[in-house]
């Protein structure tokens, strides 16, 4: 794991859209994986400056969103469809043919959550996969006990990833209880993993998937197994690592050839 700490959220998700940049402008057909929630907002707005102050294109890229609620459609305000195209989709070039999020209404859901697996398969797999992580831990909606092997499919939401999201619909009693996810298993195949995470309410899980034992239980831990991790944090976020000064150490002793 590549563990990267900066001041604050801001300079972190500037750091996170010189990467994702810096695949999109290599890559003849760049495809990223992409998760919804706040924490990659400024990540989406930095990418959509760069789009129209920069001449970022976007024509080429495919994408493929980490999940859905089942039961909401593209249309839903809480839906992810709707939080993708108003956040970025809507705001850059790119081709509507080029978007894969799972369908939440889906008359049958093993069968398309295996034609998601395909999918992605067949655009040549994940150049990047940008996550988030829950309080405890999870990573999509691979909620705790989520087998490390595990591909795209359906899952029941915990209480406690319920009354997180409870705000995107105005009561918890609103909120799904299943949701369509991308496996561990396939979130491992990301040639590049991206984790971000701001805030001090994260700082114990960061801790646990960085510093703790791989286990089901923290789903993000599964990460440590990835060839190139990076965790892109706040101060606050990384604030109950053991490791922070050797973290910064390394961070500022990294070769040229390796930075973005």
């Amino acid at each position: 794991m590549e563990v990267i700490i900066q001041p604050d959220s801001e300079q972190a998700s500037q750091l996170a859209a010189r990467l994702v940049k810096k695949i999109i402008m290599e890559k003849d057909r760049p495809v990223l994986g992409l998760p919804t929630g706040n924490t990659p907002l400024l990540l989406y707005r930095y990418l959509v400056e760069m789009h129209r102050k920069e001449g970022l294109n976007f024509s080429r890229v495919v994408t493929f969103n980490l999940d859905e609620y089942v039961g909401l459609s593209p249309d839903h305000p809480a839906s992810f469809h709707y939080f993708m195209w108003k956040h970025l989709f809507s705001q850059v070039n790119i081709r509507p043919e080029n978007v894969h999020i799972p369908d939440g209404l889906a008359s049958d859901m093993e069968a398309h959550c295996r034609q998601y697996e395909e999918e992605i398969k067949v655009a040549g797999g994940l150049d990047i996969q940008i996550l988030g992580i829950g309080t405890d831990g999870h990573i999509g909606f691979n909620e705790p006990t989520s087998s490390l092997s595990s591909r795209t499919r359906i899952k029941t939401l915990t209480e406690q990833t319920r009354k997180e999201n409870a705000t995107f619909f105005g009561a918890e009693e609103n909120v799904p209880y299943h949701a369509i996810t991308m496996g561990i298993g396939t979130i491992l195949e990301a040639k590049i993993c991206l984790l971000l995470a701001f805030g001090k309410k994260k700082a114990r899980a960061i801790a646990q998937a960085i510093e703790g034992p791989v286990t089901s239980m923290v789903t993000a831990s599964a990460l440590q197994f990835h060839p190139r991790a990076i965790i892109l944090l706040d101060e606050e976020a990384a604030s109950e690592l053991r490791l922070v000064n050797y973290y910064q150490w390394v961070y500022e002793h990294k070769p040229e050839w390796q930075k973005f």
